[in-house]
């Protein structure tokens, strides 16, 4: 008895303080050593390394420069990294739930990683389990551990029963004895992965790091034809070696993890500043593509909380509504937003209401219950769950016409019976509540009507109150709502099709909610669903996206990728937008640097098979890169946009890419052979090359930045003022090698050039890939 109650008042301060503590790794942030890992332990930079140190032996210095680009680009990926995980460990901290345990006999919150072994944790509907243990108390609880087993029907605990962390309660109240925690807990050890900073499937990631991995092939063999053809051919030995490098430096797309990096991590930040918390980095690519989004009434269009309204007798014995009002609302020592409600009028339970059993609220069966005595069993839910037709029926139909959320209130023969649907009910009141709209609500809806994104009202409350509230938002097809209780089970395809068509759909079970996200997938969507109630969970999990709002449930939030803090449905467009900036931004990126990659692949290709000289140095392609490409980069990676992005990124990078780099390759080639075949110098050969490869390149660039609004052309413009200024500057020409000293060459390669540039237009276009 004595190690029974010494479980019920918890561990003493003393064994606190000697206890093993619940020390997991955020999900949302990695640490510092895997960030400059990450940054600098990469085959590309291990590539560059190598060539930067061959040049610093067998060349000029100057034609060292690609290095540096390097390490700053290493540096600044660091910083920003470095900077998103300060936003998302300062937010992780805020979203971070407290649990509420018992020591010393008394209740206090504390954070999740205070949490210690043998804690006795107080649990409640929506908590999360943290860590594993044993139940010591339960009043009605119930234990969802759909995400650990895929059984979706919540599991009844007793004293004595195993619960494990990842699962969460949905009903009823109770407590438990913490038997493992931190990495020994069930859910760590089952996949830790999903506990720390990971990154779940992107397919922009994915694409990056599929043209990485074949311009890595790629690069070795050329890179091996290149160096033979120019030891082969050249004169000595330095120059050799610089014209490989030139070729193979350029090969390689170096900034594009880079700016892909930075893309993501600045979005963290900026979302960040809107107390918007990403616990996954490709959440903001899933923004992006998002076409439907999913919204529970309660808590997204509707402020969290309620106000009771009216109590409305419906009997002649309506006299006792108050009192068990009064009763059902403080049976629970956590109770939900409707209880509270009900507190505010009723604080206290009266004198002889003693419940001697009870069943908790829960979202599938839509009402909870006593039975109080001789004073006889009362339940209250929704009406037309409770009701099988009748005055009372027809009278609460009427009322949530307004949107008004409507409640019966009834007395029945047995709690058992009604959860079997055959008691005996007797309507005794009906209890309406008041529901605050947001008052950003219109707005954010309209916003998403103009971006395309189609929005579907999803609830647990009656249809017909639901489809009054999106009526009032002037939701399309608002007042067409669906009883989900009338879709079909066992027709995913019907279920697809009655979702495409209709907006509102009230009576949602949580296990719908999930077949609702499966048949919008199925159809080609990429949904995103809002929620905060612990019914929104399993849907959250399923979906494309789950976003979660401040106020909502532990459990809530934890399976969200995105979390709104602050609570504010406004934030929603926001989160959209800068999604759709990441995504369309990093794209026309890429372009630009696979360009590069595409068109020295074709350059070395040529040298090496014609055994010619490389038609320019290290230092030349350092130039032209940084004015075309990666300057431009940074502006263009970080600009706004509103373009939604839509899946093919790999083969639409790769429709531009690859003709714009062929021909800026030919473009070089001829100016190089052409000015070659004359009495100028080698210096002047090479400067007319630069002078085609910087015009045809920065012909694309202004293509990738199109529409050019007044600062992209401001910018676009800027870089050709810089390079003219270039080759104008007698110590610019001195240090990068330049000597545009024949006239008759640089004409030849502005024209060729000129040509150049309307066939690299023609070819886009032809490929489907210019932006309008």
């Amino acid at each position: 008895m004595d190690g029974v109650t010494s479980a019920v008042r918890g561990l003493t301060s003393a064994q606190v303080a000697e206890a093993k503590t619940n020390d997991v790794p955020r999900r949302s942030s990695r640490s510092l050593s895997a960030i400059i890992r990450a940054n600098v332990l990469t085959l590309f930079n291990l590539v560059i390394g190598v060539l930067w140190v061959l040049i610093l032996i067998f060349g000029e210095w100057q034609d060292s420069l690609f290095g540096l680009v390097i390490v700053a680009n290493m540096l600044i990926g660091i910083v920003q990294e470095l900077r998103a995980k300060r936003t998302l460990d300062k937010l992780a901290v805020v979203n971070e739930a407290p649990v509420i345990v018992r020591r010393d006999g008394e209740e206090r919150q504390v954070p999740p990683r205070q949490v210690v072994l043998g804690d006795l944790i107080l649990l409640g509907p929506g908590d999360r389990l943290l860590v594993d243990g044993e139940v010591v108390e339960s009043d009605g609880l119930e234990v969802d551990e759909s995400l650990l087993t895929g059984e979706a029907d919540p599991v009844h605990k007793q004293p004595g029963d195993q619960v494990l962390s990842g699962s969460f309660a949905v009903a009823g109240t109770g407590s438990f004895v913490a038997t493992k925690v931190g990495t020994d807990a069930y859910a760590v050890k089952l996949a830790e992965e999903a506990s720390k900073f990971h990154l779940a499937h992107s397919e922009l990631r994915a694409g990056v790091a599929n043209f990485i991995k074949y311009i890595t092939w790629l690069v070795i063999p050329i890179g091996a034809l290149l160096i033979y053809s120019q030891l082969s051919n050249a004169v000595d030995l330095g120059t050799a070696i610089t014209g490989a490098v030139a070729g193979i430096v350029t090969m390689i797309p170096e900034g594009l993890v880079l700016i892909t990096s930075i893309a993501f991590a600045v979005g963290v930040v900026r979302l960040g500043r809107r107390k918007c918390l990403v616990q996954e980095l490709p959440a903001i690519e899933g923004l992006a593509r998002v076409d439907v989004l999913c919204l529970d009434k309660t808590g997204t269009l509707t402020a969290g909380g309620m106000d009771l309204d009216q109590v409305l007798p419906v009997t002649l014995d309506g006299s006792a509504a108050d009192a068990a009002l009064a009763a059902l609302a403080n049976l629970d020592g956590r109770p939900n937003a409707t209880a509270q409600a009900i507190q505010v009028r009723h604080p206290a339970a009266r004198d002889g209401w003693t419940a001697r059993a009870t069943v908790p609220f829960s979202s599938a069966r839509k009402w909870s219950g006593a039975d109080f005595g001789e004073r006889g069993s009362w339940v209250l839910g929704a009406p037309d769950v409770l009701l099988r037709g009748g005055a009372a029926y027809d009278r609460a139909a009427e009322l949530a016409t307004s949107g008004t959320r409507v409640l019966a209130l009834c007395r029945t023969d047995s709690l058992a019976a009604t959860e079997s649907g055959e008691a005996v009910v007797e309507p005794v009141a009906l209890v309406t509540f008041k529901q605050r709209i947001r008052p950003d609500a219109h707005e954010t809806l309209r916003y998403f009507a103009e971006q395309g994104v189609t929005v579907k009202v999803i609830s647990g409350d009656n249809p017909v109150a639901v489809a009054a509230i999106a009526t009032g938002l002037d939701i399309p097809g608002g007042d067409r709502a669906i009883d989900a209780r009338t879709l079909p089970h066992d027709d995913p395809a019907k279920l697809g099709e009655l979702l495409d068509t209709h907006t509102v759909f009230g009576r949602v079970t949580p296990r719908q909610k999930r077949e609702f996200v499966a048949a919008l997938q199925a159809r080609g969507h990429t949904v995103a669903m809002t929620g905060d109630g612990v019914n929104d969970v399993l849907a959250l999990k399923d979906a494309d996206l789950g976003i979660a709002m401040g106020a909502g449930s532990p459990a809530t939030k934890a399976v969200a990728q995105v979390v709104l803090l602050d609570d504010k449905f406004a934030t929603l467009p926001h989160v959209v937008a800068e999604g759709r900036r990441v995504l369309a931004n990093i794209e026309r990126v890429a372009n630009l640097f696979l360009t590069k990659t595409f068109y020295a692949i074709v350059l070395s290709l040529v040298v090496g098979v014609a055994g010619v000289m490389f038609p320019f140095a290290p230092r030349h392609s350092t130039l032209v890169n940084a004015l075309t490409i990666g300057v431009p980069a940074f502006f263009l990676a970080l600009a706004p946009t509103l373009e939604r992005s839509k899946p093919g990124f790999v083969p639409r990078v790769l429709r531009f890419a690859v003709p714009a780099g062929v021909l800026c390759a030919v473009a070089v080639l001829v100016s190089f052979w052409a000015a070659h075949s004359g009495t100028s110098t080698l210096l002047q050969d090479q400067t007319s090359a630069v002078i085609t490869l910087f015009l045809t390149t920065w012909w694309v660039l202004a293509l990738i930045a199109k529409p050019l609004t007044w600062w992209r052309a401001g910018m676009v413009g800027a870089m050709a003022v810089v390079f003219a200024i270039g080759l104008t500057l007698p110590f610019v020409r001195d240090f990068f090698a330049l000597e545009p000293g024949d006239i008759g060459n640089d004409l030849t390669a502005v024209g060729i050039s000129i040509l150049a540039a309307l066939m690299i237009s023609v070819a886009v276009k032809v490929a489907g890939t210019l932006r309008p």
